[in-house]
Order: C-alpha cells, then structure tokens, then sequence
C-alpha cells in the first residue's frame, strides 16, 4: 500500500523518469558505423515482445548432447518449476544433425544421437508445454566442424530455404545461427543472417532468430560494431561466455560476466519489443575453473535482468542444487526481466557499478555492483537520477525483500564482494 508522499511521488515523477532514463542511454551508446541493418521493424513478426527465456545444450554437454538429455532436461524444466517461471525455449546446439545432408540435401538427425529424429522431439517438447529451438550454421559448415571437432559441411549457407522449410516442419521456435569462418567481411555477413532471415519470414512460423556474427572472427566483434536488429530477434554482441568473472581476454576470445556487461553497457538503444542484445547464456550453476561465486551468479542474473537480456540457462538442471534453483527463478529479477516496458538499462553517468532501467509506466529499478574486493556501502543520489533530491523515496531489494529509505537525497546499500543490489523504487 501506498502512502499519500508515495504516491504524490509516482505520479510526479513520470516525466523525469523518462527524460533521465532517455539521457542515460543516449549519453551511453556509441553511434553505430551505419544505420540499423535490416531496418525499422523487427526481423520475424509474430514473436512474443519480451526477451526468450530458456535452456541451451551447449555450455553443459556440447557436442555429446543426445535426445535423451534434452528429454530429460525438458522434464527438470517442468518438475523444477522453471517452466511455470518463464523458461519455455529448450534449445538443441551443434552437433544434433547427421555428418552429412540426406540425397534431397535436407538436413537429418545424427541416427545415433536422436534416434527419433528431431520431429518427435519437438512434439516431446510442445506436449509439455515448451518450445522447441535448434541450431545451425551461417557458412557450409557449424563451429564443431570449423573448428575441426566434427566432420562434415552442414551449415546452411546455399541451403537456408530449404532449411527453414525443415525447421518449420519440424516446429521449430527458435534458431541460433552462428557464423563460424574466419571470412568476416561486413556485406558477406549481412548478406548471409538476411538470406537465413528471410527464409524464415517465407515460412510465415513465428520462429526466434537468434545470431552470433562473431564466431570465427578474428579481433572486430560484427556483433558489437553494428546494429543487427532488423536482421535478427537477438544478437550475440560479444564473443562466448565463460564461467568467471573476467578473463581480460579482449573482444576475440571467451569473456567473463563484467567484461560482457561492460561491453553491453553502450548499446542499450538497440533494445526493444521482440529485438534483444545477447550478452550469451546464463552460466549460473555451471561448472567452470575457477568457477563463480553465489555472488558473482547473481550478479549475472541481475544484470542480465537490467540489460532485458534473454535469459537462456546452461546448467545440468537435472542435477541442480537448490540454491541455483533460486537463483534462476527469482520472481523479481524475471519481473524485471520481463517488464513489458522492453527497455534495456545503462550506467548512471561513467559509473560502471550503478545502472538504472525504466520498468512500466513509472518504474525504476536501480542496480549496485560492487567491483571491488571487499564489501562496502554503495549509494546514488536521488538528482543522477532524475529525482528531486528531497524526495521521500523507498526502494526494495529484488534479491532480499529488504527495503531501504533515502536519506540526505541519497539511496544506499551495503553490498558484498563482486554481488549486485537490485532496488527497486516504490
């Protein structure tokens, strides 16, 4: 319930919410080399307006993904609660086709690994009330193969219309779409993700189109330097996630959770309905070396959050402790997430640690990130973001429930080492 100051507040604070939060962005984000490539409208209609949210094969199993993990996957899904939380999409990476394409030149399931085929799969899928993502590549082969860790040529460049009619009949949602060549120039590209795009529109199935332009690539990261958004429902804006916190490896090689949010941090203009950064999948609960602390996962959770990021998990889910559990199904953190606002978050001025999203009509939420290596008090103050310095505001802790007062036209928190606290204003 609402006080009458609360409320007084939220109704006068609509106007300075939109302008602070209008300024953060367009003081945050560098100017694209050109326009938005694809241009104005979303790459597929039809897809719902806010981020997908799912499970990814690749960062737990990778290439020894079979139909009965994903099956089994599938059902922790819904046992977990998961489902009912928002995680639909159960996405199939690399290596689920057959070494090489059946006589007609259609894609086929690897016979040993999915011996049902990816049909059935799929209708495993949809029975149980989720949907069914697969995954291909932009040049003639997938990384595995680019990489050499697989034989055969079967991505789909030549083959994209005649592969999208597959995935539609095998009801298909969601395609990632990888690169995977060392050849990276710009109009080979753009003319490649387009051709796969409008094979997709031609089959007129709402299916997620999900990019990554930097596989392969050497030093430039495509996905970074230019706005995909009309080619693409999401694009990978960085090179692929590791467990960690950072790797300080540069844009070419595997990046940690602030090396990605810092490389994110400038482009929050290209977000909104149905068109999303990919700042890559969620690696809470995954295995790694050194591996993440609880705190570093939930920083990842809340920032992927004010990012409105797609929040794709990559962990074992049959075998998930409960305290990961909690992690990926925050109620608040989803709700953020998934505020049908649409509105990815920036920095507060050059302040890497605090960001600031608009949520609905007249929300805020508000993120602390403590870099350093021991815990502290973290604040902003009221006039950086857009609020009258006097205000009576209170704002909620999305992780903890706890609530906390302005005070001296400030808001602060005690944060821990590499944590994030989410607060947002009621």
């Amino acid at each position: 319930m609402l006080t009458g100051s609360a409320r007084q507040f939220r109704h006068g604070i609509v106007a300075a919410v939109l302008v602070a939060i209008g300024a953060l962005v367009v003081s945050a984000c560098t100017p694209d080399p050109e326009g938005r490539i694809g241009g104005d409208g979303v790459a597929v209609a039809g897809l719902p307006a806010t981020p997908p949210m799912g499970w990814n094969s690749w960062n737990t199993f990778g290439c020894n993904i079979t139909e009965q993990i994903v099956r089994a996957q599938a059902d922790a899904l819904v046992s977990s609660g998961l489902r009912d939380a928002g995680y639909r999409y159960v996405i199939v990476d690399d290596c689920w086709s057959a070494e090489n394409r059946a006589a007609d030149g259609s894609l086929q399931a690897d016979p040993r690994r999915f011996p049902s085929g990816m049909a059935e799969l799929g209708r495993y899928l949809h029975e149980r009330g989720l949907r069914f993502g697969l995954y291909s590549g932009a040049s003639d082969k997938t990384c595995a193969q680019f990489l050499g860790n697989r034989p055969g040529a079967t991505g789909s460049r030549g083959h994209e219309a005649q592969d999208a009619r597959t995935f539609a009949d095998w009801q298909v949602d969601y395609l990632k779409y990888d690169w995977c060549s060392s050849e990276s120039d710009h109009d080979d590209q753009v003319r490649a993700f387009t051709v796969m795009r409008d094979a997709i529109r031609g089959t007129d199935r709402p299916i997620v189109y999900s990019i990554n332009p930097n596989s392969g690539v050497a030093d430039a990261v495509p996905g970074e330097q230019y706005d995909w958004g009309g080619v693409a429902t999401m694009t990978r804006a960085t090179n692929d996630i590791a467990p960690v916190w950072s790797t300080n490896a540069g844009p070419s090689g595997a990046q940690g959770i602030v090396d990605i949010v810092d490389a994110l941090a400038p482009l929050a203009s290209r977000v909104g309905p149905s068109t999303f950064n990919d700042p890559d999948m969620l690696v809470v609960g995954v295995d790694g070396k050194p591996g993440l602390t609880v705190a570093q996962q939930r920083t990842q959770m809340s920032m992927w959050a004010m990012m409105a990021a797609p929040l794709i998990a990559g962990n074992d889910l049959t075998r998930m402790s409960t305290r990961t559990l909690g992690l990926l199904r925050n109620r608040a953190i989803i709700a953020i997430d998934q505020d049908q606002r649409v509105s990815a978050g920036a920095p507060v001025g050059d302040d890497d640690e605090i960001w600031t999203r608009a949520v609905g009509e007249k929300g805020l939420v508000v993120s602390l990130t403590n870099r350093s290596d021991h815990p502290r008090t973290m604040s902003v103050s009221l006039t950086s973001l857009g609020l009258v310095g006097d205000a009576t505001v209170t704002a909620i802790d999305a992780w903890s429930g706890r609530r906390y007062q302005a005070s001296g036209g400030e808001l602060s928190a005690e944060v821990g080492v590499d944590d994030t606290v989410v607060l947002q204003i009621v």
